[in-house]
C-alpha cells in the first residue's frame, strides 16, 4: 500500500501543531470585516444609544420567542454529548501524541481550571442572584418566596445556571480545539474543527465566517463582563468616597483607565507581570470566600450547602425543562435569566475553550471532560452558595429582628433590592471587617478586568491571525479597544439597569455561534471515528472476534492466536471492511511545508527528512516547527 510517509493510518502516533510547518500571518479578510462591523456598531451606539436599545430589544424578543429553545437544547445536549464521548471507546484517546504525558501535573492543571472559574461574575452575581431567587422564585418552582425551602431552591437555581451546563458549552470548544491541535496537527481555530466536515481548508470563505463569528461572540460576551465589572467598581468607589450616584459616568471612566492598562500590557511585554497579578487575585478570591464562610453564618452555610446540592440534582430536570411555552411569567424569567445565561456562555466559549485546550495537552479525552465539567463548576457553585447563602441569611435575620434598615431588600421583595452592582457591598458592610474586604474587592475587580480583557484580546488576535501563538500586539490592542467600546455602548443604552443592555446584545450576538458549536460536535465525532487509536481498536476487536471463532471451529478448546497475512477476501481478514487508503484517514497526516507543498517526514524518528534545509527563514519569518 502506498501510504503517506510509508506509515499505515493506524500506526500514526498523532501530529502536534507545534511540529507543523506553518506560516502565520494576519487574515486581512477576517480582521477587516470583523473590525469594520464592530467599529460601526460602536459608532452607532455612541451616536444613538436609544436606537440601539430599541433595535436590539426587538431582536431579543424575536429570538427568544422563536429560537430561544436552541440555547436550552444546547445546554442540555452538550452535557450528555460530552459524557457519552468521555465514557465511550474514544475516552482513552490522548489529546496529544501516543504515549505523551500531560504538560502540567494534575495538581497544576486542576489549579488552572480552578482559576478559570473565578472572575467578575462571581462577585457581581454571587450574592445578587441567589437572593433574587429567594425573594422571587422561578415560576412553577416547588417552593414559595421567603421560606426555608426557598433557600435551597435559590442556591440550586443559581448552581444550574453556573455549573455543569455552562462548562459543558466551554468544554466542547476546548476538547475540539485541543484534539485537532495536539492530535491532528491543525491550527487552534474553530474553523479547523468545522471544516473537517468538508474541505478541511481554513482559508476558505466558510472557514473565515466561522472564525469571524467566534471573534464577534467573544467580543460581546467578554465586553458584557467588563461592563458589569466597571459598574461594580464604580459603585464601590462611590460608597467609599461618599459620593452620590454618578450614573454611569464613573463606570465609563473606569473602563477607559483599565483599557489603557490592558493595552499597555499587550504592547509593552509586561504580560508576565499581569499573569503574576492574576495568580495573586485568584488567591484573594479564595480568601474572600473563606472570609464570608468564617466571619459569616458558618453553621448556617454548613447545613445549607449539602442540602442545596441535593436540591440541585433532585430538581435539575424541572429547572432545565422550563420553556417559553409556559406563559408570560416564565418567558420573562427565562429571558432575564436562564436563556440569557446559556447565550452568554456560548459567547464565552471560544475564549474559555481555547484556554482549556492550551493547558490540557497530554490529557485523555475522559480526563479532560471530567476535569473541565467538575472542577470549575464545583468551585463556582460553592462560591455562590457561600456568597448567596450569606446574603439570604442576613435578609432573614433582619426580617426576624423587624429591622428594615438592615434588610438588603427593605420590603422583602425582589423589587426593593438595590442595584445589582451595589448588593455585594450591602452584604459585606454587615460583616466584621466588611469595609476592608470591600476595598480589596474593588482592587480585585480592577485586576479581573485587566486580565480578562488582556486574555480575551489575545485569543481574538490569534483567531484573526490564523491561530498564531504569538500574535501581532497592535491587533491585540485593537481588540481590547473593541471590547471597551462595546462595554461603553452597553452602559450607555442600558442606563442604570445595564443588565437589560447585556441581555439584548448577548443573546442576539451569540445565536450564530450556537450553530457553530453544533457543527463542531458533529465534526469531532467524525474525526474521532478515524483516529489512529480508534482504527487500532477496530482492528483489535475484529481480529480477536474472527480469530476466536475460527480457532474454536477448527481446533475446539485448545488453540493459540497468531498473526499471519490473509487475502483481502478471506473471511478472517481483519481489515476486509476498512479502506485504509481512503482520503479521510490518510490526508490529515501528510506533512507539508509553509506553502502547502508535500515534504518528506520520518514518523519513526519524528523529524523532517530535509530538516537541515527547512530551518532557513521563509519570507523573513521563522517557520514554526
Amino acid at each position: 500500500m502506498n501510504y503517506p510517509h510509508k506509515i499505515h493510518p493506524a500506526l500514526v502516533p498523532g501530529v502536534s501543531v507545534e511540529d507543523q510547518r506553518i506560516r502565520y500571518g494576519i487574515d486581512k479578510g477576517v480582521l477587516g470585516i470583523v473590525g469594520a462591523l464592530i467599529v460601526a456598531f460602536v459608532g452607532w451606539g455612541l451616536a444613538d444609544p436609544e436606537q440601539v436599545f430599541r433595535v436590539s430589544g426587538t431582536a431579543l424578543g424575536w429570538v427568544m420567542r422563536n429560537l430561544g429553545w436552541t440555547f436550552n437544547v444546547l445546554a442540555i445536549a452538550m452535557v450528555l454529548f460530552l459524557l457519552v464521548i468521555a465514557f465511550s471507546r474514544f475516552g482513552k484517546i490522548t489529546l496529544g501524541l501516543d504515549g505523551e504525558t500531560p504538560e502540567y501535573s494534575t495538581a497544576s492543571w486542576a489549579a488552572m481550571l480552578f482559576g478559570a472559574g473565578i472572575g467578575i461574575g462571581i462577585i457581581f452575581f454571587g450574592p445578587y442572584e441567589p437572593l433574587t431567587f429567594y425573594l422571587s422564585p422561578r415560576p412553577g418552582a416547588q417552593y414559595d418566596a421567603n421560606t426555608a425551602a426557598a433557600i435551597k431552591g435559590a442556591v440550586a437555581q443559581s448552581a444550574m445556571h453556573w455549573g455543569l451546563n455552562a462548562w459543558a458549552i466551554y468544554a466542547i470548544v476546548g476538547l475540539s480545539v485541543a484534539y485537532v491541535s495536539y492530535r491532528r496537527g491543525k491550527v487552534p481555530l474553530m474553523s479547523a474543527v468545522v471544516t473537517s466536515l468538508w474541505s478541511g481548508r481554513t482559508d476558505s470563505a466558510g472557514a473565515r465566517i466561522i472564525d469571524g463569528l467566534a471573534i464577534i461572540a467573544t467580543l460581546f460576551g467578554t465586553a458584557a463582563s467588563l461592563g458589569i465589572g466597571a459598574l461594580q467598581i464604580a459603585r464601590g468607589v462611590e460608597i467609599f468616597a461618599g459620593w452620590g450616584p454618578t450614573g454611569n459616568r464613573l463606570a465609563l471612566g473606569i473602563i477607559a483607565v483599565l483599557t489603557i492598562a490592558t493595552i499597555f500590557s499587550a504592547v509593552s511585554g509586561v504580560s508576565r507581570g499581569i499573569r503574576w497579578l492574576s495568580n495573586i487575585n485568584m488567591l484573594m478570591a479564595i480568601g474572600l470566600a473563606v472570609f464570608f464562610f468564617v466571619v459569616g453564618p458558618t453553621a448556617f452555610l454548613m447545613n445549607m450547602i449539602p442540602a442545596a446540592i441535593v436540591e440541585y440534582f433532585g430538581h435539575l430536570p424541572d429547572m432545565l425543562s422550563a420553556n417559553m411555552s409556559e406563559g408570560e411569567d416564565m418567558q420573562t424569567f427565562l429571558t432575564s435569566w436562564t436563556t440569557f445565561y446559556w447565550a452568554w456562555w456560548v459567547s464565552w466559549a471560544p475564549f474559555v475553550g481555547v484556554f482549556t485546550a492550551k493547558i490540557s495537552k497530554g490529557r485523555t479525552i475522559r480526563q479532560f471532560v471530567l476535569g473541565v465539567l467538575l472542577i470549575p463548576s464545583s468551585i463556582i457553585v460553592l462560591a455562590f452558595a457561600v456568597l448567596g447563602g450569606t446574603a439570604i441569611w442576613l435578609q432573614r435575620r433582619a426580617e426576624a429582628m423587624g429591622d428594615p434598615s438592615r434588610m438588603i431588600a427593605p420590603d422583602g421583595t425582589a423589587g426593593s433590592l438595590p442595584l445589582p452592582a451595589e448588593i455585594f457591598y450591602k452584604v459585606a458592610e454587615q460583616l466584621p471587617g466588611g469595609g476592608i474586604v470591600s476595598a480589596l474587592v474593588i482592587v480585585m475587580l480592577g485586576v479581573f478586568f485587566v486580565t480578562t480583557s488582556d486574555s480575551a484580546s489575545l485569543v481574538n488576535s490569534q483567531l484573526s491571525q490564523r491561530g498564531n501563538p504569538e500574535p501581532n500586539k497592535l491587533v491585540t490592542a485593537f481588540f481590547a479597544l473593541c471590547m471597551a467600546g462595546i462595554a461603553v455602548v452597553i452602559l450607555l443604552f442600558g442606563g442604570q439597569n445595564a443588565l437589560q443592555g447585556l441581555q439584548n446584545l448577548i443573546v442576539v450576538s451569540a445565536l450564530p455561534f450556537a450553530v457553530v458549536l453544533v457543527l463542531m460536535s458533529i465534526a469531532l465525532v467524525k474525526l474521532l471515528r478515524n483516529d489512529p487509536q480508534a482504527i487500532r481498536e477496530h482492528y483489535q476487536d475484529v481480529a480477536i472476534q474472527k480469530a476466536v471463532k475460527h480457532g474454536v471451529s477448527e481446533y475446539g478448546d485448545n488453540f493459540a492466536l497468531a498473526v499471519e497475512p490473509t487475502m483481502p477476501t478471506d473471511e478472517r481478514a481483519t481489515g476486509g471492511d476498512f479502506d485504509s487508503t481512503a482520503p479521510e484517514v490518510t490526508e490529515w497526516y501528510t506533512r507539508t511545508d509553509e506553502d502547502g507543498n508535500p515534504v518528506e517526514y520520518d514518523y519513526e524518528k519524528g523529524e523532517y527528512i530535509d530538516e537541515s534545509e527547512s530551518s532557513d527563514d521563509v519570507a523573513g519569518e521563522t517557520p514554526v516547527k
